[in-house]
C-alpha cells in the first residue's frame, strides 16, 4: 500500500477523476437518496400523473363527446331548418293560391254586380220607355183628339170614342213606322 501512496504522491492527482473511496460513498448515498425518494415521493409523484393523465384522457373524452352532441345538434338544426323552408314555401304556396283564388272570386263577384247594375239599368230603361210611351200616347192622343175635333167641327170629349180615335191614329203611325223599318 504505500506503494500506491507513493505513487499517487508522485503524481498529481486529476481533480476531475474521485478517488476510488469517495466514489464508492457517492453512490451507496446516491442509492439511500433514491430509495428514500422512490420510497416517499415517486407514489405521490406517479398519483399526480395519474390523475392528471385521466383528467387530461376525460377531457378529451369529454370534448369528443361535446363534439360528436354538437354534430348531432346541428343536424337536427339543419333538418329544422329544411323542414323551416319548406313549410315556409308550402305556405308562401298556399297563399299565392289563395290570393289567385280570392282575385277569381272577386272578379266573379264584380262581373256579377257588373251584369245585375246592368240588366236593373236596362230593366229601368226599359220602364221609363214604357212610361215615356205611355206618356206620349196619352199626351199624343190628347193632341190627336183636340186636332181631330177642330178637324171633324165637334167634340170627341166622350172617352170611348175618344180611345177608338187614338188607338186608330197610333196604329196608322205604328204602320207606318213598321214599313219604314222594313224598307231600310
Amino acid at each position: 500500500m504505500i506503494s500506491l501512496v507513493q505513487l499517487a504522491s508522485e503524481e498529481p492527482q486529476n481533480p476531475l477523476i474521485p478517488e476510488i473511496p469517495e466514489l464508492v460513498i457517492g453512490l451507496i448515498a446516491f442509492v439511500i437518496v433514491f430509495g428514500f425518494f422512490a420510497k416517499k415521493f415517486l407514489p405521490n409523484i406517479n398519483k399526480v400523473l395519474e390523475e392528471r393523465r385521466e383528467a387530461i384522457e376525460g377531457g378529451i373524452e369529454k370534448a369528443e363527446a361535446a363534439q360528436t352532441e354538437a354534430q348531432s345538434v346541428l343536424e337536427q338544426y339543419k333538418a329544422q331548418l329544411a323542414e323551416a323552408r319548406h313549410e315556409a314555401a308550402r305556405l308562401r304556396q298556399e297563399a299565392q293560391e289563395q290570393g289567385a283564388q280570392l282575385i277569381a272570386e272577386m272578379r266573379a263577384e264584380g262581373q256579377r254586380q257588373r251584369e245585375e247594375i246592368v240588366a236593373a239599368g236596362h230593366a229601368q230603361i226599359e220602364a221609363d220607355r214604357k212610361a215615356a210611351a205611355q206618356s206620349l200616347r196619352q199626351d199624343v192622343g190628347h193632341l190627336a183628339t183636340a186636332l181631330a175635333g177642330k178637324l171633324v167641327g165637334e167634340s170627341l170629349e166622350d172617352h170611348a170614342r175618344q180611345s177608338r180615335t187614338i188607338d186608330r191614329f197610333l196604329d196608322g203611325l205604328d204602320e207606318v213606322a213598321s214599313k219604314a223599318e222594313a224598307a231600310r
